[in-house]
């Protein structure tokens, strides 16, 4: 699920601290470089709970928010998404043909570097449906 910019500045600060944040611990790392009230950000953070982004845990009388997963994990979640929109097999991997041309070198790089990580970690590794295994 997308973010609005106000969400993502939020999980931004959950996600560069080491330990769950109160609302009022992420309002005074917001207000440093935005105007925002603090119910503003109680309202954000309550959001994203329910829409299962952050985790939420009881601490006295306030809450401490955390991020649920990752922000490698999230975004990876979001390009699977938008991929899972698309009802064609055919047209999911042109859209990824697609994407892997507009990737930077270093990009594509990491991406041949986990496809190889993949391939070595499965079964048959390295064979093709059809082929027969080398000759010795």
């Amino acid at each position: 699920m997308a973010l609005g910019e106000l969400e993502r500045d939020v999980m931004d600060r959950l996600w560069a601290s080491p330990h769950p944040l109160t609302v009022r611990e992420v309002h005074e790392l917001l207000a440093g470089h935005r105007k925002i009230a603090y119910t503003t950000v109680m309202t954000v953070l309550d959001r994203l709970a329910k829409k299962g982004v952050v985790t939420q845990e009881r601490a006295g009388r306030a809450f401490r928010y955390a991020p649920a997963a990752s922000r490698e994990q999230m975004v990876a979640g979001l390009m699977l998404d938008a991929l899972g929109g698309v009802p064609a097999a055919g047209d999911r991997q042109a859209a990824l043909v697609h994407f892997v041309g507009s990737v930077s070198p270093a990009e594509a790089a990491a991406l041949r570097e986990a496809l190889d990580a993949l391939a070595s970690r499965e079964p048959g590794a390295g064979q093709r449906a059809g082929d027969s295994a080398p000759a010795s």
